[in-house]
């Protein structure tokens, strides 16, 4: 949350949604690179060693961070003096995104996708070995997918929104998000598996071009002294669903079985257009 809040203080408004997309982009390719290369690190130096090289990471990430530009800041003794307290940032917070006629939405949309992908996380595994019975290395090669589609999707996402609007590639992507994700129970055994990859890659860069998109029109429509209070508001309320939707799918899996759960869930993941798609958002070509 501090980076999303922090950018907008060094980077122009006309620049965030690239800079967003990078941003993301870059936290899709760590994501999809680093279990790999963690793996053939430990292979290569031992488990011990691996481990203190990860801590000299976050020392060189440290290191890196101060090298940030610095955004002006006013006096400490005024920041002090206007300072609310802990419960008034939070009603202020909230006040602000539930009052937003796009924020809200906005919200509303991400919040039904995570329940979905807090299901993906818990079933995909099981789907994958119980159901279609794909072997190791087909697993991971199947879940890395949506990392990919995720690059793809952060890649896109600047050219999406110059050509069609903020408000269209919004509402488009969210719809292709649920279109793909139907796609991820029809799969099967050997070569069908692809059926899942590419489901699981258009639904994954279609979130991606939604997270981008909402997170940018949140930094430019937010006063600057709140922006800390809605980003913490938004990602409370939306990622609070994901653990909901791991429990759920679990226990859909255990009465109905893996496919079935799964589609389940796809059929979860069209509440997030249809929300977005209720409201004014789908008479506006750019969100602001």
């Amino acid at each position: 949350m501090g980076n999303s809040t922090f950018l907008p203080s060094i980077v122009a408004k006309e620049q965030l949604t690239s800079r967003n997309s990078l941003i993301s982009g870059s936290v899709a390719a760590t994501e999809l690179a680093g279990p790999s290369l963690g793996g053939a690190l430990v292979q290569l130096v031992g488990g011990a060693a691996a481990m203190l090289l990860d801590a000299v990471s976050y020392l060189a990430s440290a290191a890196l961070l101060r090298s940030l530009p610095r955004a002006e800041q006013p006096e400490p003794s005024v920041v002090a003096s206007r300072r609310p307290g802990i419960r008034e940032q939070i009603r202020e917070g909230w006040q602000f995104v539930a009052r937003h006629p796009v924020i809200r939405l906005c919200v509303a949309g991400a919040t039904a996708v995570n329940i979905v992908y807090g299901g993906l996380m818990t079933l995909t595994p099981v789907f994958l070995v119980r159901t279609l019975d794909a072997p190791a290395a087909a697993v991971g090669a199947l879940m890395a997918t949506g990392g990919v589609g995720s690059v793809v999707g952060a890649s896109l996402t600047p050219r999406l929104v110059a050509r069609f609007g903020s408000g269209r590639a919004l509402c488009w992507s969210a719809v292709i998000a649920s279109a793909f994700a139907l796609l991820l129970p029809l799969a099967e055994s050997g070569w069908a598996m692809l059926v899942f990859a590419l489901g699981s890659a258009g639904f994954y860069g279609g979130v991606v071009v939604t997270a981008i998109v909402t997170r940018t029109h949140r930094q430019t429509q937010t006063p600057p002294e709140l922006l800390s209070r809605v980003m913490a508001t938004a990602r409370f309320v939306s990622w609070s669903t994901i653990p909901v939707g791991a429990l759920a799918a679990g226990a859909a899996a255990s009465t109905f079985g893996p496919r079935t759960a799964l589609l389940l869930l796809a059929l979860a993941s069209v509440a997030s257009p249809a929300i977005l798609l209720a409201g004014p958002i789908r008479r506006m070509r750019d969100l602001a």
